[in-house]
């Protein structure tokens, strides 16, 4: 768990994610659109990728892939994602972490 959330603190937006994942990519998508240049973390890639997964499991996340991270907090995944964005919550938590400055 320590080094996922020390992953997820290294940058303003953090996204662990599956190459094989159409609703990572279109996560993904999302914050590249909104010009936030996340990083991206392909845990089916990585070779300590199954412990993140489990680490990503234990905080909370299920599905665990694609889990969010604004500003080194757990945002959580698509559903929660998708909340703040139609709220429009997402756009100033992001400009907040750093990630947007328009």
């Amino acid at each position: 768990m320590e080094m996922v959330m020390r992953l997820a603190s290294e940058r303003p937006v953090v996204i662990f994610s599956k190459n094989s994942c159409c609703i990572c990519h279109t996560i993904k998508t999302l914050f590249c659109g909104f010009g936030v240049n996340p990083a991206v973390h392909e845990i089916d890639e990585i070779p300590r990728g199954r412990e993140m997964e489990h680490a990503l499991s234990g905080l909370g996340c299920s599905p665990t892939v694609p889990a969010v991270f604004i500003g080194g907090e757990l945002i959580g995944g698509t559903n929660q994602v998708m909340s703040l964005h139609l709220n429009q919550s997402l756009i100033p938590m992001l400009k907040r972490a750093g990630a947007l400055w328009l």
